[in-house]
């Protein structure tokens, strides 16, 4: 019986082509966009987790800069004094604190032959403080950097794109006029500025600059050790070390799942906001939908009647209209999931140029396809209850007299 409606529903929506084919556009513009928004963002948090899974659990974040009310942290960072060797050996000496390794970081020119280009320059200790990176950085290419290399760098996987000329192991760059040899290659990290930029070693960056300021401290806790605790610890040192009253401290301390916690929030509210937005047009097809159906009836109103004379019931009526109304639901979506993962996938190859490999990309779900799908036909099926209803209660004496 299920066969014989749906078979039916389907021929009827093949005699109206162009009505159905108008009623579809409404349904799938809206599921296409909800698919591409989800579909990119959870791929976004997927990449996120990622690289904090790299980073682990263990490791604490400190960061010059302290939270000022109605400034982004961003400014904040940018406005503050930078940490210093005290800060770091005050960090260094609190109680579940493993290893502690600063980070330099400066915008530098570099020479590759004839070729001039600016890009970040990052340092941090070598020896047994650079194993609190080897899960952030991987080599892809040569060796790296150990605490002798004083002439040596490493340098991000699209380093290329600064320079004309390919950059190899081997290959001499020079660098506030001294030449540095490089030595190894990362693999894509996933962000733009550490694919594009130049690692040396700690003491050769601080000598070659004249700095011994860090722009963070990154702070690995023992095992056992509750880094949420041990932040809380390094904190209390700090503000004791700089004289500093509670809530008005100039540096900002942040773990994994804080920073994690931070980037679902913000995740989440964009999900809802888009989702929000293209639910619009989802409205807009559903009542396109009812629309059609509303004129289905009337135009079918003494074939209603037929099939009543001949023995339909009202259940039978309704089910024909509300299996045509899911369908215009689910072809749309069909055809929206398609057209949705195809948009997501193209922002994908177009924003990969620009922000790295890894940090833009698209998941294609089970979930989300399946949940596409059911949510179209229920929209569909939805739309279709008032006509369907109508439909249903029509009498046959007055459905085969209409004219």
């Amino acid at each position: 019986m299920l066969k014989d409606f749906f078979v039916l529903s389907l021929n009827n929506l093949r005699r109206r082509k162009l009505r159905s084919w108008l009623t579809i556009i409404g349904i799938f513009i809206g599921i296409a966009a909800i698919v591409a928004l989800i579909s990119i963002s959870q791929g976004m948090q997927d990449t996120i987790n990622e690289q904090f899974e790299k980073m682990g659990t263990n490791k604490i974040m400190v960061m010059p800069g302290g939270e000022i009310k109605g400034m982004p942290a961003m400014m904040t960072t940018m406005m503050a004094e930078l940490l210093t060797e005290d800060d770091a050996e005050v960090i260094e000496k609190v109680k579940g604190v493993e290893v502690v390794s600063p980070v330099m970081s400066k915008v530098s020119k570099v020479q590759y032959g004839k070729e001039n280009s600016y890009t970040f320059i990052y340092a941090w200790p070598m020896g047994e403080r650079k194993d609190i990176w080897e899960d952030m950085m991987e080599i892809g290419d040569g060796r790296d950097l150990e605490e002798e290399d004083k002439h040596n760098v490493v340098v991000g996987d699209d380093i290329n794109d600064l320079f004309d000329k390919e950059i190899k192991i081997g290959s001499k760059l020079k660098i506030e006029n001294k030449e540095f040899k490089v030595v190894g290659i990362l693999k894509p990290t996933g962000g733009r500025d550490n694919d594009l930029a130049v690692y040396m070693e700690l003491k050769t960056a601080q000598e070659l600059f004249d700095t011994k300021e860090f722009m963070m401290i990154f702070a690995q806790t023992k095992e056992g050790y509750d880094p949420t605790e041990v932040g809380e610890n390094i904190k209390k040192e700090l503000r004791k070390a700089k004289n500093e009253k509670e809530g008005e401290e100039s540096f900002n301390i942040q773990t994994p799942e804080q920073m994690l916690e931070a980037f679902d929030i913000i995740l989440d509210v964009i999900r809802i906001v888009l989702i929000g937005i293209a639910s619009i047009s989802l409205i807009v097809g559903g009542v396109g939908t009812m629309n059609t159906m509303y004129t289905s009836v009337i135009e079918r109103t003494r074939e209603i009647g037929t099939m009543k004379a001949i023995g339909a019931k009202n259940s039978d009526i309704l089910i024909i209209f509300l299996f045509e109304s899911g369908l215009y639901g689910l072809i749309g979506g069909i055809l929206g999931i398609l057209l949705g993962l195809g948009m997501s996938k193209g922002a994908e190859l177009m924003a990969k140029p620009y922000l790295g490999a890894g940090i833009f990309q698209v998941s294609m779900a089970w979930w989300l396809i399946v949940g596409a799908l059911v949510f179209s036909f229920v929209v569909g099926c939805i739309s279709g209850v008032a006509p369907a209803l109508q439909a249903s209660k029509l009498k046959p004496a007055d459905a085969l007299r209409y004219e």
